[in-house]
């Protein structure tokens, strides 16, 4: 009998957290919400907490693999097909969870209307990135037959188009982390999700900065087409915050592994 008693109480120490995690974030005793809201929330944090982060890490820090001989070896594409496709995906899973919300609105208390006003900037946000990169101009470059190009000539349409981009997508990101908790807590969610997305962020954010402080956000021109100075565009100001420009030699010297 003793033991039985120790036996469940062991159990019930060990559930106690598996409850606290599954319990709702107010505390309530069940957690109930429309199949579509559901449904809705998990395509916006597929797309804005992690196919569109992922994808503009993509494109900060892999412009140069590990193990590319640069500048010996130049325009690895592999960061482009990862962003490019990341990015559309995160975009269209974005568009669907929209679709989703799309006249289920009615009567609001404030924090819900905010969570709309975000998520349709965020939408608009979306939209307007897929819409710029393809608006960003011609590429040129030696190895383009045209030469003459907005990218390897760093036009002023260009030079705008980077710092737009730049810009506006790691600022969505920042606001769609804040949108993606307000949501969480006019659902009331169960308190295991927060504590995914918590750990999530905190990777993220960690990544980042490890590999901001190794110096692998390299300049894409430079990525592109090298250091040399008699490109053109190494011979204008860098476009974003934290952008590295590097010889060959620096390049190597760097901390970190490549």
């Amino acid at each position: 009998m003793e033991r039985t008693l120790m036996a469940a109480a062991a159990h019930a120490a060990l559930a106690q957290p598996w409850s606290w995690l599954l319990a709702p974030l107010s505390g309530a005793d069940e957690h109930h919400i429309a199949d579509w809201t559901a449904w809705h929330a998990r395509l916006m944090v597929l797309g804005w907490g992690i196919l569109l982060p992922l994808g503009a890490l993509a494109a900060r820090f892999f412009k140069i693999v590990p193990g590319q001989d640069w500048p010996a070896q130049l325009d690895n594409k592999a960061w482009w097909h990862a962003h490019r496709a990341m990015q559309y995906a995160g975009v269209l899973a974005m568009s669907a969870g929209l679709w989703l919300a799309w006249g289920t609105g009615g009567v609001r208390g404030a924090a819900a209307q905010l969570h709309a006003w975000l998520g349709w900037g965020l939408c608009i946000a979306g939209w307007a990135q897929v819409a710029g990169g393809l608006l960003r101009g011609g590429k040129g470059g030696p190895t383009d037959v045209r030469l003459r190009g907005d990218h390897y000539d760093m036009t002023r349409w260009r030079v705008g188009f980077e710092r737009v981009h730049k810009s506006l997508g790691w600022l969505a990101i920042g606001v769609a982390a804040m949108t993606i908790v307000l949501g969480l807590a006019i659902a009331d969610a169960p308190r295991w999700m927060a504590v995914v997305l918590v750990i999530w962020w905190s990777a993220f954010a960690a990544a980042f900065a490890l590999l901001q402080r190794r110096g692998r956000c390299i300049d894409t021109y430079q990525a592109i087409w090298g250091p040399d100075a008699a490109h053109p565009g190494n011979r204008q100001p860098v476009v974003g915050w934290g952008v590295r420009r590097y010889t060959a030699a620096a390049w190597r010297a760097r901390s970190g592994p490549p």
